[in-house]
């Protein structure tokens, strides 16, 4: 079949099988199909969607467009994806978690870009840890210490890049089937058994409400279904940044804190909720799995996961034993409340841009990074707060600080009265 008829067919509504998608998307990836066939395909599906089934054919070309890591040697292996957000460690508290209720996470994890931040950014705030392994490293340190966290250099889904960068420039970006194959494509190509998502939803999201969170979340489960995986979301409130912190020490800094048991509730409510879900994907029940998940955490073995994993990969694990080592840059600015009352909203995507003015993430990849600033929220939504009390700080350099003070104080609401707090879990897709 050639080119224009299958963008025809889409155009008219009809169903792509593998065949197709093979000669549009896997022709595209070596250079036979030009770019702008490709991006008129792209409105077409952006226009007329795919069919659940498709949507897996057309993840499962994305993921077969290069490397396939086979992980069977590992056991029960779990990967977690997180859509993006604001103050996000989960991973940092969650994979030592899981390795020490005997799971295997082997993963890879991505920068930071805009106002979302990235799990390696934050670990190299831990002097001397490395995100590259051989292929021999990864699997024996998997094997191991139950977990391994490398960045992402290996030639996975290529074709999702390629695709990715002329959505950017073809307005087709915002499409659930193309969003969740990007997504799903890379997960399966790093080869886990088991995927646990987490569907940010709100200001701090890319998803902005919960109907669209859970079209998302429910079409990357039917991928991972159709293409045989154990595949479970949840959908989290990302109105409010997760946490009091963002910014790459300071979320550091409080992962440790929450695996000492000591850190913010809502952090640990989310990485409870999600390795509860790993471990019902296993076959446990939900009241052993919020057992056991609570379990590691009381008894100080999932802290001691994360103590040897930052040593397998060449970090100094000191600093997990003392956090006040973590470079936090010197410079301190406070936002007071002007009265009495209730701190009613934390604009998460202010928050994020905030971050993002002190130097703390980048517009561009590649950009460099100050790992040490960022904002902390000394009242969240639904505290009480006396007038001339702090509400939010920022740790900075002098760089941006007057931008930075600025967007948080934007994104800060109050009330006379207690304002309702919406829950943190906002669903479940399985």
């Amino acid at each position: 079949m050639r080119v224009p008829e299958l963008i025809q067919k889409k155009r008219d509504g009809g169903e792509h099988d593998l065949a197709d998608l093979r000669a549009l998307v896997g022709g595209y990836t070596r250079g036979e199909v030009p770019d702008y066939q490709v991006a008129a395909w792209l409105m077409a599906v952006f226009l007329r969607g795919m069919t659940p089934a498709e949507t897996a054919l057309l993840t499962r070309v994305m993921a077969e467009s290069g490397d396939m890591l086979d992980l069977s040697a590992l056991g029960d292996t779990v990967d977690k994806h997180s859509t993006g957000g604001v103050g996000d460690k989960t991973s940092l508290v969650l994979g030592p978690m899981l390795a020490a209720l005997g799971l295997t996470v082997a993963k890879m994890s991505g920068r930071g870009l805009a106002h979302t931040g990235g799990t390696i950014d934050k670990l190299e705030s831990i002097p001397g840890w490395r995100d590259q392994l051989s292929d021999e490293e990864f699997t024996s340190q998997a094997r191991r210490v139950g977990m391994a966290l490398v960045g992402q250099s290996r030639n996975l889904a290529p074709a999702d890049g390629l695709l990715y960068a002329l959505r950017d420039v073809t307005a087709t970006v915002d499409s659930v089937p193309l969003i969740a194959s990007s997504i799903m494509s890379k997960k399966l190509a790093a080869g886990a058994r088991t995927i646990v998502l987490d569907v940010k939803v709100g200001a701090g999201a890319f998803m902005r409400t919960p109907g669209d969170g859970e079209r998302l979340a429910r079409a990357m489960v039917e991928i991972g279904t159709h293409s045989g995986r154990r595949v479970r979301a949840l959908l989290t409130d990302m109105d409010t940044p997760l946490g009091h912190m963002a910014g790459n020490s300071l979320e550091v800094i409080e992962a440790i804190d929450t695996l000492r048991g000591e850190g913010p509730r809502d952090l640990l409510d989310l990485c409870l909720a999600l390795a509860e879900e790993a471990l019902m994907a296993h076959g446990a029940t939900r009241e052993d799995a919020e057992r056991r998940a609570r379990a590691v955490i009381e008894d100080g073995s999932a802290l001691g996961k994360f103590r040897e994993f930052v040593a397998a990969q060449g970090g100094d694990a000191s600093f997990v034993d003392d956090t006040a080592r973590f470079d936090v840059a010197p410079g301190r600015a406070e936002i007071t409340a002007d009265r009495d009352g209730f701190v009613a909203g934390v604009d998460a995507l202010s928050v994020g841009r905030a971050v993002l003015a002190l130097g703390g993430g980048r517009e561009r990849k590649g950009e460099a990074i100050d790992h040490g600033v960022g904002v902390e929220l000394v009242r969240k939504p639904g505290e009480a707060v006396r007038a001339g009390e702090t509400v939010a700080r920022l740790y900075h350099r002098g760089r941006g600080v007057d931008r930075a003070l600025d967007l948080v104080r934007t994104g800060l609401t109050f009330s006379e009265t207690a304002p309702g707090v919406p829950p943190l879990v906002l669903g479940r897709v399985q």
